[in-house]
Parts: C-alpha cells; sequence; structure tokens
C-alpha cells in the first residue's frame, strides 16, 4: 500500500511540475494527490504517527487527530498569507507602489540595473519575493522600451528577489513556513541569512554590469504619470510598516504571526476606509461609478484580487505532505539520506538545485518532517536560504520567475542560456559564504 502512496504523490509531483505544459493550473493535482492520499490511508486504516521531534520517535495517534494538526499548521500559514496579500492589495488599490517610480531618474542602464538590483532585494524581503516581481517589472515596462534590455532586466530582479526573500520571515513562503514551524525565528534568521543573500545577490549584478547589455543608457523619455491617488505614498509606508511590525508582534506576544498580521490588517484597512470615506477614488471613472453606487470599499475591492489558487495550491501540497509525514516515511526517508549522505550540508545544496526544477514549497515542506534539529539550529537557515535561491537558476524554479515569465513573456531556453550561470554563481558564492561564517560561529 504505501507503494500505491509513493506513486499517487510522484505522480501528483509530476503533474505541478509540468503545470505549464499540461496547461493545467498547479492547483488541481495538489488538491487531488492530498484528497487521495488521505482516502488511501482513511479506507485501508494505515497507522498513523505523530513524530516526537524531541525524542526523535514516531508515536502512534489516530487519523483525525493527525488530520486537524496538519490542517491546523496549514491553516496558520494560509491566513497569514491571506493577511499579507490583502494588505498589499490595499497598497495597489491606492497606487502606492507608484510612490517607487518617483526613485528612478538616472537613464544608465547599469545604474538602473543596480537600483532594480537592490529595490528588488528590499522589496522582497517586505512584500515577499513574487509581489515584488510584479511591482518592478510594471514599473520596468514603463521605464525600458527595448524588450531585449528589459528581459535581462527581468532575469536580473528574479535573482535579487529571490535573494531578498530568503533572509526575511515574511519575504518567501518557505521562509515563512519554517518560521511558523517554529524552526527559525526572525531576529536569528536575519543575521545568519542576511549577508549570504546579500552575496547572492551582489556577486551576480556585479558580473551582469559589466556585459554590453547593461553599458550605456536607455532611450526614449520616461513617462511621468499623474498620481492617482493622494494618499498613494501613505498607504505605501503604512502597510510596508504594518507588514514589518508583524515579526515584532510574534516576539512581543510569542502568538502565532497570523494574529499579528490580522491585526496590521486591520489597521491598514482601517486606514484605507476612512481615505475612501473622504470621497476620493482610485480614478476620475471609478469616482463617479463611487458617486453613483454610493461608498466602494477598498477592502472588499483588494480581497477580490487576492490569488486564492496559490491559497489552494499550498492546501493541497501541505496536507500531502503531512500525510507522508503521518505515515513516518519523511522520517524513515531522512534517516536513509543522512546514512547515504552523511554531509548535510551537500543534502541542503541538493535540496536548492532541487528547488530550481521542482517546487520549493513541498521541498520545504518535507525537510519540516524529515529534520528533528531544535530551534534555530544552522541546518534550518541554511535550508532557509538553499530554497529561497536555489529556485533562480530555472524560470520555472520560482514563484518570481514564474510570475516574470509571465508578464514579459521570456522563453525558458532564452533564461537558461542567459540567466542561469549568473543565478548560480549567486547561488554557490551566499552558501559559501553561509558555511563559513556558520563555521567561524560555532568554531571561531
Amino acid at each position: 500500500m504505501e507503494t500505491i502512496i509513493i506513486i499517487v504523490f510522484l505522480a501528483g509531483y509530476l503533474a505541478i511540475t509540468l503545470e505549464h505544459n499540461l496547461k493545467i493550473d498547479k492547483l488541481i493535482p495538489a488538491l487531488a494527490m492530498m484528497a487521495i492520499l488521505w482516502a488511501i490511508i482513511a479506507l485501508n486504516h494505515m497507522n498513523v504517527f505523530e513524530v516526537n521531534t524531541e525524542l526523535r520517535e514516531l508515536e502512534p495517534t489516530h487519523i483525525d487527530e493527525i488530520l486537524l494538526h496538519h490542517l491546523g499548521k496549514t491553516a496558520e500559514i494560509l491566513v497569514f498569507l491571506l493577511g499579507a496579500m490583502t494588505i498589499v492589495e490595499i497598497i495597489d488599490y491606492f497606487d502606492g507602489f507608484a510612490t517607487i517610480k518617483g526613485y528612478i531618474r538616472t537613464r544608465s542602464k547599469k545604474k538602473l540595473l543596480w537600483l532594480f538590483s537592490i529595490l528588488a532585494f528590499i522589496l522582497s524581503a517586505i512584500i515577499d519575493n513574487l509581489t515584488a516581481t510584479i511591482v518592478l517589472i510594471t514599473i520596468l515596462q514603463k521605464v525600458i522600451n527595448d524588450r531585449n534590455t528589459r528581459l535581462w532586466f527581468a532575469g536580473m530582479i528574479i535573482i535579487s528577489a529571490n535573494a531578498g526573500g530568503a533572509w526575511s520571515p515574511i519575504g518567501d513562503v518557505t521562509t515563512t513556513m519554517l518560521w511558523i514551524a517554529d524552526k527559525v525565528t526572525a531576529g536569528q534568521l536575519v543575521i545568519h541569512v542576511l549577508i549570504p543573500s546579500i552575496v547572492c545577490m551582489v556577486v551576480p549584478t556585479l558580473i551582469a554590469g559589466t556585459k554590453k547589455e547593461f553599458q550605456g543608457v536607455i532611450e526614449g523619455d520616461f513617462v511621468q504619470e499623474e498620481a492617482k491617488s493622494k494618499y498613494g505614498s501613505i498607504m505605501l509606508y503604512l502597510g510596508l510598516g504594518a507588514i514589518v511590525f508583524v515579526p515584532f508582534f510574534k516576539t512581543i506576544t510569542h502568538l502565532p504571526p497570523y494574529v499579528g498580521m490580522m491585526l496590521s490588517l486591520a489597521i491598514v484597512a482601517t486606514f484605507a476606509e476612512i481615505f475612501s470615506n473622504k470621497k476620493f477614488s482610485i480614478s476620475s471613472v471609478d469616482g463617479a461609478d463611487h458617486a453613483s453606487e454610493g461608498h466602494h470599499s477598498p477592502v472588499h475591492s483588494s480581497l477580490s484580487k487576492i490569488e486564492l489558487p496559490s491559497i489552494l495550491f499550498f492546501l493541497g501540497i501541505l496536507l500531502a505532505v503531512g500525510a507522508l509525514e503521518s505515515l513516518g516515511m519523511l522520517f524513515h526517508y531522512a534517516e536513509s539520506l543522512n546514512t547515504a549522505i552523511p554531509n548535510t550540508d551537500i543534502v541542503v545544496l541538493l535540496f536548492g538545485v532541487g528547488s530550481a526544477i521542482i517546487d520549493n514549497v513541498p521541498l520545504v515542506a518535507a525537510s519540516i518532517g524529515m529534520f528533528g534539529e531544535p530551534l534555530d539550529n544552522p541546518l534550518w537557515h541554511f535550508i532557509a536560504y538553499s530554497a529561497g535561491t536555489g529556485g533562480s537558476m530555472l524560470i520555472i524554479g520560482s514563484a518570481a520567475g514564474v510570475v516574470a515569465m509571465g508578464m514579459e513573456k521570456i522563453d525558458f531556453f532564452w533564461y537558461l542560456k542567459k540567466i542561469t550561470w549568473l543565478a548560480f554563481i549567486g547561488f554557490i558564492s551566499g552558501a559559501v559564504v553561509f558555511v563559513l561564517l556558520r563555521d567561524f560561529v560555532l568554531h571561531g
């Protein structure tokens, strides 16, 4: 029966990986795989276990209890993401991200490269790498007319956004998962992963800056668009500040992160409603609609734009991995992996390379079930770095890459030829720095 379980999981995993070839949204195989796996467990009355992380052993439990346990841990992540996504959409409702475009005044390609890379690195740490990529490529399309030049910039934004998301507990779904699962604390994650992440961003940017694609100046004039909302900059800083507040709230109260995110959402939503009540709308056209239809809630509008397919995908994949964990498969796989490859650094680096080929969310979910190391063990920090930055090596290897691929119609093989080697050099450089810093702290 365990063979059937593995076949179902691998088939579902393959369907997720081949999402673009099959033209089927990855949430469909994720949800189907999850339901089928738990149905097989229930119908065959298979024994389920809970991992005792302190004793590193499996303890028998009941299917209802373990399923509720996994649903609870998954719901924490999903509610957290819903809150963060809503805040970002509220900022966008007031056209807050247009404020960032005001910082871009240079016409030098090399300066623009550094500006976009640094913005991607910082923004992705606050609003996550996916959203940061969307925001910056939208701005990129207004600043640079030549498509070939834009493709190069988009490739560098992907590398920088993934590097920026790796060191922040709110910067990438995988780091958020490790944080919510109490594998890392926000402060220690920043201390141990920030410098390797900076190296991962800086090294490829330095190399790219020497290439002819980033020499000279961009042609054409910047289009100065009129601000759509006088509250845009206020909502940008308020929204970003509210998201950054969440790790501090968790540290002070020791409550799960989603509680802090809900408080932040309530504060941002309150200001959004107040500003909206002042009869100021997004555009003159909307203004006419609002006047005739009455007050239109920015919160309701933002909630309608949330990417629910991603939420359902995470639900499916996390509960599917939870099924394997409950059967003890991940626990035994970790033991056999440690026996075959005693050096965990190599295992984690392979995770990083693997995250470029297959989705990093199930990889990290599996690692949480595989390893029993305590809170803030260097292993977890290394997993956060590798899973976060390794996906840059292929255009389909990260959420940032996939969204950039869609927005700029980037060809898979163009990225493989032009950007992959830069991403690989950055990934390895950061990994070497991480290992050196870790060994210096441990033995220095």
